[in-house]
């Protein structure tokens, strides 16, 4: 992976730890909408923090891809990714 390792590891504990908070307040019997707001803030960090690191992968081996004039697999993984991100 060629993204900032402790920047992502660390987005991914607080989503972690976000999402214990929620199933902590679904235990607690708390508002709904108050765990609806905590889960779209779980969400919003997964979401940034994944695109980080297609950023990081197309700055690098995509780049390194295209100086080919072969089929380029990273490329297409990348926009393969990108279809998923869109559904």
């Amino acid at each position: 992976m060629k993204a900032d390792k402790e920047k992502v590891s660390r987005s991914i504990k607080i989503a972690r730890g976000q999402l214990d908070g929620v199933l902590k307040m679904i235990d607690e019997d708390r508002y709904c909408v108050d765990i609806s707001n905590q889960i779209l803030a779980t969400i919003a960090i997964l979401k940034k923090t994944n695109q980080e690191i297609m950023h990081a992968h197309i700055r690098s081996c995509v780049r390194e891809g295209l100086h080919t004039d072969q089929m380029n697999e990273k490329l297409e993984e990348a926009l393969a990714l990108l279809d998923k991100l869109v559904q």
